[in-house]
């Protein structure tokens, strides 16, 4: 007979307990959360009017004292339940701004809008995926004894892509800089784009606001070489915003030529240090700008929505281009799992990070992300909803919203995170089987006759 794990043991242990099904309902009710936040207390409804309780609900009577509540975190590595709400999340908050809804008006898809891709410029040359590597004829070496071409056909999940072809000639130091300049650039980039707009449109540049609102959203992606580049969706509304036309001036071809003018000018220059100098930072020459037309004749909006929660669970373990965990000594670089490629520029990253010109950059803190500590996903306040937004929507339709004459009094406190072992198999099962529910009810949805609502 076959012993058994701790772990089973401790899922039978909880599977026995008395109180078990309500534990299973509050890890139901989290989705199977592989980590979820602990809370101890208790929250009273009341009457506004006479005072009178409505409603009371203490931890005292759960399970262990506690209510247990999602962990919400996007990564799929993390969490996979609380990843796929994230993407969900991030689909319609993505769609709204391109199709309406969500307090979003549907006008929004008849704007002039982009989908755009911005790129890291070259630190070096890397291995590439696809036909030959890097052919050359010459045969030539760098200043280092390597070739400077391949001539290899590498395949796309090969560990040589995105690896220098010389880690001494590959520039390091940008490429840690670039990273932490990049939401900079970013910036530099939006206001960029609204002076080439109003100065194309014979206006004066701090005019643009009052004749148009510039919309976007946009997400970072790490790329094989361990460079982020962002995928971004860009709406040009009327000065009050999606519910305001633009100007006759705000054509898609306008916006399109301001994009990529101010693709290929803006700069941002680092701080100077006496170790570097002072770097002056671009956007990379690889550009695609892809009109977005409500005539179909375009790329799918709701594709390109889907393509960008796709990218917003992933984490930096998934990707290879960093660690989820944070590093806080130097040690901790030579143990953690990546790549030499990303080694290198992890300890690039805290060295630089040690030197007093660039402690503004926090350097250190971010080196478990290469330098780079912009939010994954950021969207301009007009763009479309929030998170916090369809979070609310989402519990008033779980749950119902509290009514505007009542008076709620809550008194909570942290107790706690995670699961034992054997919860934490209960709760992996439990995901795995709202997972399949879910795929087979939209199976169901899909067939002749079933409900697409």
């Amino acid at each position: 007979m076959r012993q058994l794990s701790e772990t089973d043991r401790d899922a039978l242990r909880i599977a026995q307990d008395p109180r078990f099904p309500r534990w299973l309902e509050q890890i139901t009710a989290t989705g199977g959360c592989s980590h979820p936040v602990h809370l101890s207390g208790s929250t009273t409804t009341l009457d506004g009017e006479t005072g009178e309780i409505l409603h009371h609900y203490d931890t005292r009577n759960e399970p262990g004292e506690r209510l247990l509540i999602r962990c919400r975190n996007r990564r799929a590595t993390v969490c996979p339940p609380c990843s796929r709400l994230h993407a969900g999340d991030t689909y319609h908050l993505i769609r709204a701004g391109l199709l309406g809804g969500k307090n979003t008006p549907t006008t929004v898809r008849h704007r002039p809008r982009l989908f755009i891709t911005l790129t890291a410029p070259s630190f070096g040359p890397v291995h590439r995926a696809g036909e030959r590597c890097r052919p050359r004829r010459d045969g030539g070496l760098c200043p280092h004894g390597l070739p400077l071409g391949c001539g290899a056909v590498h395949a796309a999940d090969s560990p040589a892509v995105g690896r220098p072809l010389c880690s001494e000639c590959y520039d390091y130091t940008r490429h840690v800089l670039w990273h932490a300049h990049a939401s900079k650039l970013w910036d530099r980039f939006v206001i960029d784009v609204r002076r080439r707009l109003a100065s194309t449109a014979g206006l004066v540049q701090s005019r643009f606001a009052a004749h148009a609102r510039l919309s976007f959203a946009r997400v970072a992606e790490y790329q094989k070489r361990a460079a982020v580049h962002i995928h971004a969706v860009v709406r040009l509304d009327g000065p009050n915003g999606p519910s305001d036309k633009p100007p006759a001036w705000g054509t898609v071809e306008r916006l399109t030529d301001a994009v990529r003018a101010s693709a290929g000018r803006v700069l941002v220059r680092t701080p100077y240090s006496p170790a570097v100098g002072e770097l002056t930072l671009n956007w990379g020459e690889q550009i695609d700008i892809r009109s977005l037309r409500s005539d179909g004749d375009g790329p799918d909006d709701d594709a390109v929505a889907a393509y960008v929660a796709k990218y917003v669970t992933k984490g930096a373990d998934e990707t290879g281009a960093g660690t989820d965990h944070k590093v806080t000594t130097w040690d901790d670089i030579a143990t953690a799992p990546v790549s030499e490629h990303v080694r290198t520029l992890m300890r690039a990253c805290w060295r630089l990070g040690g030197l007093r010109e660039y402690e503004p950059l926090h350097l250190r803190p971010w080196t478990h992300t290469l330098g780079y500590r912009g939010h994954i996903l950021t969207k301009s306040r007009a763009y479309s909803t929030t998170y916090a937004a369809l979070r609310a929507e989402r519990s008033d339709h779980v749950g119902g919203s509290e009514s505007s004459d009542t008076i709620t009094d809550s008194h909570w406190r942290y107790a706690g995170s995670g699961h034992s072992p054997g919860g934490a198999l209960i709760a992996a099962g439990v995901a795995e089987d709202l997972a399949v529910s879910r795929e087979l009810s939209r199976e169901a949805a899909q067939r002749p006759g079933g409900s697409h609502g």
